[in-house]
């Protein structure tokens, strides 16, 4: 069962005087983040920000009620932010990171296994799959010419590799 709390950023800094901060995102860019009118301190909803958003470069700037000065938002600089799933429409074949992270990668022409998702790098023309197996580690950019499919649902990703990517083949 997929999260419900996703890490969205972290409170960085404040901005003025008013009780604004500055987050930096872990999301594909401050504009996505500024969309959300509550975040959460924590992987609950116990503690809930009601905010106003707005991206700011690459940065996000926001602010909540209740928090008023530069003081009270210097209380909340390094906390991590999260946005609750429900509250995300992404497009069709969208997904997050966090929910790519564990799928078993296969073959999409024969079956084979090559391993697990352990983590993703985003190198900003696209992002690259690191893929876990045993002790070897390999790598894959999330392209359609290598990734056939995704299904989150069952946690299974079909590609199909370069030559050599899995194995010392020319």
């Amino acid at each position: 069962m997929p999260e419900k709390y996703l890490e969205a950023g972290k409170i960085v800094g404040t901005h003025g005087v008013k009780g604004e901060m500055r987050v930096q995102p872990w999301c594909d860019t401050a504009a996505f983040l500024a969309k959300f009118k509550k975040l959460y301190l924590k992987k609950d909803s116990s503690e809930c920000l009601t905010v106003k958003s707005r991206a700011h470069g690459n940065m996000c700037l926001v602010k909540a009620e209740g928090v008023d000065s530069i003081e009270s938002a210097e209380r909340l600089r390094g906390k991590v932010v999260y946005i609750d799933r429900e509250d995300c429409k992404l497009p069709k074949g969208s997904y997050f990171i966090n929910d790519i992270v564990g799928c078993v990668v296969l073959d999409a022409e024969t079956g084979e296994e090559y391993g697990a998702i352990s983590d993703v790098s985003e190198t900003g023309a696209n992002d690259v799959w690191h893929i876990k197996k045993g002790d070897n580690e390999y790598y894959i950019p999330n392209v359609p010419t290598f990734v056939k499919k995704v299904d989150i649902d069952n946690k299974k990703v079909f590609i199909t590799p370069l030559k050599g990517t899995f194995s010392d083949e020319d």
